[in-house]
């Protein structure tokens, strides 16, 4: 008699990056994570959000409980989501305005957060945007977002080594590997959290 193996979950990550700059390195962090799950971190399926097309919040756009339809499309994807992949910079010591936005906007009744695991994961200067990763966690404790604790990714991209090449793609092998050190934690803490509903 053969024994059944029954295969981990697939965990759905959405990816949002709080920089709408088109060569954004933390862009290129996301970019990496998905081809990391797709070679190499099996149970992940991620997908990217572009938050760009969201509009300021506004709530005369709320018409009788529904929002525009960008917002709801956008909501819509972060319910379907298990997970939440964060990759912002810090600007003035905080998350970035388009990344707050999208927050507040899927946080609007229903909070659409509620109970999803996340990781955060920055590129920037000297502390790599790392005080983005505080205020996103205090962020989180009102919308009922779980975040990993460790390990964590503050990418001084201009320290040397390159971290990427001209074309924005991530080279640096030692942040290749803190990555998928992150999605494998998040994948964890994910199936860990949902055997408990």
């Amino acid at each position: 008699m053969e024994a059944v193996v029954a295969a981990k979950p697939v965990v759905k990550v959405v990816a949002l990056c709080g920089s709408l700059r088109k060569g954004s390195f933390n862009r290129s962090l996301l970019r990496s994570a998905i081809q990391i799950c797709s070679e190499s971190v099996k149970g992940i399926q991620m997908e990217y959000i572009d938050i760009a097309p969201l509009p300021m919040l506004n709530t005369d756009l709320e018409v009788q409980g529904t929002y525009p339809p960008v917002v709801e499309a956008f909501r819509q994807k972060i319910r379907e989501a298990d997970s939440v992949l964060f990759a912002s910079p810090e600007y003035n010591y905080s998350v970035t305005a388009p990344l707050k936005n999208a927050i507040d906007w899927a946080s609007r009744p229903p909070n659409v957060w509620a109970d999803k695991t996340a990781a955060i994961v920055s590129a920037g200067g000297s502390f790599g945007g790392g005080r983005s990763h505080y205020h996103l966690r205090q962020i989180g404790v009102y919308i009922d977002l779980h975040f990993i604790n460790k390990p964590e990714l503050f990418l001084n991209v201009f320290q040397p080594p390159s971290k990427f090449d001209s074309e924005g793609n991530l080279i640096d092998a030692a942040t290749k590997e803190k990555l998928k050190e992150i999605l494998l934690s998040l994948q964890t803490f994910t199936l860990r959290l949902q055997s408990k509903c």
